[in-house]
């Protein structure tokens, strides 16, 4: 019978192909690195992303400063959004009439009688001639650089909030948590349009920052529930035997064990910040032209929509690009940082370990 059941067990790893490999000995970052570049979806949208980042501000370059002091650092793209090419607009001309249509051409010429090319604008121009690779790799600029700020901001205020309010509980949980739901049952598209009509015309990292202060609530809320369990534990107690303060306990102690619930929560906060930007700047509550985000060139060409689909396609692809690769990062980085799964690492291996040692 004994037998049986352990030829069982081993048709059963031998069907799964799954071996658990112990870690002992190794630390838990290892561990949790292991686990993550293990997660082929989660790798491959940290690739992607962080090509979409450095193709972004590569191309239109770094641009700081106020008017009077501006700092350019010209891009590998030579034109720029400041740059008109009405002529080449009226040159690319579409069937029906309209300007500004892509000049790229991948087709060879015995497919659609014209040569390979790029062409002066590649994915087209807008009606007066800047062209459109220019305007959504800057938009794309913005919108990533909104998205840092706020997640930073949201990030940093939340934790603190959230840490403190877990950690002494009391008059002090309370106090926190409800001013968190103040601001929880404020709407946030509604917060967030009176924080872009009164900052939108200041530039991207005012709005930035001031909707950084208003996107923390959630984490708070996930970082105090944390907090009111792992400062029942014994090497909480522990730390308080040897004398060390409350400061050293929550920053050095029950932290880093709240680290996972933090970066992943962190990596949903971003994905929001870039939709909310783009909503806003839709609404025309967000950055505010001379500049650009991928929000505003969506609302600017929105009457074009029939007529040049082009002008949507580069724009919605980027925000749909960005938000998904944060969103399958956040999923690998939850999976490598549970609990229930830091005493193990799934690994596919041959199962004739298991039945060489049945043998």
């Amino acid at each position: 019978m004994a037998r049986m059941k352990s030829r069982k067990s081993m048709n059963t790893g031998s069907t799964n192909g799954v071996e658990s490999v112990q870690v002992e000995g190794l630390s838990q970052s290892k561990i949790i690195r292991t686990k993550f570049f293990r997660h082929r979806v989660a790798v491959t949208a940290l690739v992607i992303l962080i090509f979409v980042i450095l193709l972004s501000f590569t191309s239109s370059g770094i641009h700081l400063g106020t008017d009077t002091n501006p700092i350019h650092i010209q891009g590998w793209w030579p034109l720029y959004i400041t740059d008109i090419d009405p002529d080449g607009a009226l040159a690319s001309i579409c069937n029906g009439g309209i300007s500004g249509c892509p000049t790229m051409d991948l087709l060879p010429s015995f497919i659609d009688g014209s040569p390979m090319q790029l062409g002066a604008h590649p994915i087209g121009s807008d009606d007066i001639g800047v062209d459109w690779w220019a305007l959504v790799t800057r938009g794309a600029e913005q919108s990533l650089t909104v998205m840092v700020i706020v997640g930073v901001l949201g990030i940093t205020i939340g934790t603190t909030i959230g840490a403190v309010a877990g950690f002494f509980g009391g008059i002090v949980d309370a106090v926190l948590m409800r001013l968190t739901d103040i601001f929880l049952v404020t709407p946030t598209l509604i917060l967030g349009a009176i924080i872009g009509q009164k900052f939108g015309n200041l530039g991207v990292v005012p709005l930035a920052v001031m909707l950084g202060f208003f996107a923390w609530m959630g984490l708070a809320r996930f970082v105090r529930t944390e907090f009111l369990t792992l400062r029942e534990r014994e090497f909480v107690d522990a730390a308080r035997v040897a004398g060390s303060s409350n400061r050293r306990i929550i920053f050095k102690h029950i932290l880093p064990n709240a680290i996972g619930i933090i970066i992943v929560s962190g990596t949903l906060l971003l994905s929001g910040a870039i939709l909310i930007e783009t909503a806003l700047s839709f609404l025309g509550f967000g950055v505010k032209a001379p500049d650009v985000s991928l929000g505003l060139l969506i609302s600017q060409n929105q009457a074009s929509f029939l007529v040049a689909p082009w002008l949507f396609w580069w724009p919605g692809a980027f925000i749909i690009v960005i938000a998904l690769c944060i969103n399958f990062i956040g999923d690998g980085l939850r999976d490598a940082f549970d609990p229930r799964q830091l005493r193990t690492i799934p690994k596919v291996k041959k199962s004739g370990r298991a039945r060489k040692s049945l043998v």
